[in-house]
């Protein structure tokens, strides 16, 4: 397995009765979570450093990265506006993540559907 599952539960566990809207995928060398066709999130892959990758929006981007641990997510040396990167200590933070699947959840369900 590519990605820490520890994470990819712990995201099942944020997400809450959402989780039944969405939708499991491996990507980028990890599992991603699709809510009504829209990336929400995922576990990264070893390769990515591991932790947690969510979409926060361009909204609440500020508010995530003021939580330790949370950087801009960089894709090929560029900042992924409105993504964020949790390290592995931050994505096992108790506070944390169910914090930022929240977000995340909020800006993705806003989204219109694919």
């Amino acid at each position: 397995m590519a990605w820490d599952e520890a994470v990819a539960q712990r995201i099942r566990t944020a997400l809450g009765p959402l989780a039944a809207e969405t939708v499991e995928r491996k990507m980028f060398g990890g599992l991603c979570f699709l809510l009504r066709g829209h990336m929400l999130g995922g576990a990264s892959g070893a390769g990515m450093g591991g932790g947690a990758l969510l979409r926060v929006g361009p909204e609440g981007e500020a508010e995530a990265l003021a939580l330790p641990g949370v950087a801009p997510m960089i894709l090929r040396g560029r900042p992924m506006r409105g993504f964020v990167k949790l390290s592995p200590q931050a994505a096992a933070d108790p506070g944390t993540l169910p914090r930022l699947v929240a977000l995340a959840a909020a800006f993705t369900a806003a989204l219109p559907p694919k």
